[in-house]
């Protein structure tokens, strides 16, 4: 079955002496990978190498295999092509991280447009918007509600957040939770979006600790997710 659909590049795994496998989100199939065979030495190619970077977005045509397996892509473009994510240092920083996150959380091949415009919509605000050093810690918050755990706001007032059950709570809950600013910022966080005049603003301390707990909710909700090797480059670029 030959797909046309827009994709996100989540994750690239050398295959042999000159090809890759790539892993993307489809906004039609959702998770595929993709057999990208001799892309490494190839200079003159319609598919390169640079068009893999992670979380670019692309507009593919491939042959579908119904099986699972990796697919054949036939032809693609960029679209849009980002104008700063890869040129400054800390936009490029958050968009391994949160490539890293998505590749780690995004393991079922249904197809969620929903999920998928959000990711687009996100990242084109991130290439086009300056005030970015929270941005990682509102998307990691808006992605859980298409992951399935979405923090519950009924007790949004309550200063304690489980980060087991996913609520606030009036007193300390058993399991690991969150009281204090980290647990503050989070409720600025849901009640913020990426149109909003600007982002809750944070110090070092602040985002690296909250930013710590979310990693550490995705842990407790997700199976298999684990901590992103680039959480420190992303700690150490926002120090």
């Amino acid at each position: 079955m030959l797909v046309q659909t827009k994709a996100l590049v989540l994750h690239t795994l050398k295959y042999n002496d000159n090809s890759l496998i790539a892993h993307c989100y489809t906004k039609a199939l959702g998770k595929q990978s993709f057999l990208l065979k001799g892309i490494l030495s190839s200079k003159k190619g319609k598919i390169r190498k640079a068009h893999f970077q992670p979380l670019s977005l692309l507009d593919i045509h491939f042959q579908h295999k119904n099986k699972g397996g990796l697919n054949f892509i036939k032809e693609l473009k960029v679209d849009p092509p980002y104008q700063s994510i890869y040129t400054a240092i800390e936009k490029n920083t958050i968009a391994l991280f949160l490539a890293e996150v998505l590749y780690k959380s995004l393991q079922q091949e249904d197809a969620d447009p929903l999920l998928f415009e959000y990711l687009e919509n996100a990242l084109l605000w991130l290439d086009t918007h300056d005030e970015i050093a929270n941005f990682h810690l509102l998307f990691l918050v808006k992605l859980t509600q298409f992951l399935g755990f979405y923090p519950f706001v009924e007790q949004e007032d309550s200063p304690y957040f489980s980060l087991m059950s996913g609520c606030f709570t009036s007193s300390p809950p058993n399991e690991k939770f969150i009281d204090g600013p980290p647990a503050q910022h989070l409720k600025e966080l849901l009640g913020t979006n990426f149109a909003s005049s600007s982002l809750p603003k944070l110090n070092q301390h602040s985002r690296r600790e909250l930013l710590e707990a979310l990693v550490y909710y995705y842990e407790l909700h997700l199976h298999g997710f684990s901590s992103p090797k680039s959480l420190p480059i992303l700690h150490q670029i926002f120090a």
